[in-house]
């Protein structure tokens, strides 16, 4: 049983397990156990060049940074399983039991976090009654958004990046994944307010 499952390995999903991960030594962290599918193929990183992005040198490719964010996800955060080239194709149950299931298996997890982007090839079964037309994106584009309250679909579900209705900037996408991240840790310490911080001291 995870304690939470995170779908997606661009920019909101990466962001989300690395400051999930960089909480470890919190003590109402330090049991949790952390899962996240890194499948990349549709990110639309996967075509970026970024000269726009704080904190990222310019000319900066955006496959570059998949791979990278990987990495250091391993390096850095071992302890978060990560799960390559696996589908997310369903999601049952109800919180705190949700039964995710892949195109090669399934998973139970408490939570669950959903981040692959908005375009309206989306089809997880579980989710569909939650698809609305894309608040931020021209109509033409026919982009997705999952209808939620400040990132929260329902109890125990959560979205980001573009598809919880953010427009497509690397920083926001980041910025996404980083605040339901810190809502978990939240709801994890008991409602009282927290987040991630490492420091030099």
């Amino acid at each position: 049983m995870f304690d939470v499952l995170i779908i997606g390995g661009g920019v909101s999903g990466m962001s989300c397990a690395l400051v999930l991960g960089s909480a470890k030594k919190k003590p109402f962290v330090s049991d949790k156990i952390i899962g996240i599918f890194t499948h990349q193929k549709i990110s639309s990183l996967q075509e970026a060049i970024f000269n726009n992005a704080y904190g990222i040198p310019a000319g900066k490719l955006g496959s570059e940074l998949l791979g990278e964010s990987v990495s250091q996800l391993s390096t850095s955060y071992p302890h978060i399983s990560q799960i390559p080239q696996e589908k997310v194709l369903k999601i049952e149950g109800e919180f705190p039991e949700f039964t995710v299931t892949t195109n090669k298996s399934a998973y139970k997890t408490k939570i669950v976090v959903i981040g692959i982007g908005a375009a309206n090839t989306f089809a997880i079964e579980g989710l569909m009654q939650y698809i609305e037309p894309h608040q931020k994106s021209l109509p033409e584009k026919n982009r997705i958004q999952l209808r939620n309250n400040d990132h929260k679909i329902a109890e125990g579900i959560y979205v980001m990046g573009t598809l919880a209705g953010w427009r497509s900037q690397l920083a926001i996408a980041a910025g996404s994944g980083a605040a339901v991240a810190t809502d978990i840790l939240t709801l994890w310490n008991n409602g009282v307010q927290t987040h991630a911080h490492d420091s030099i001291r």
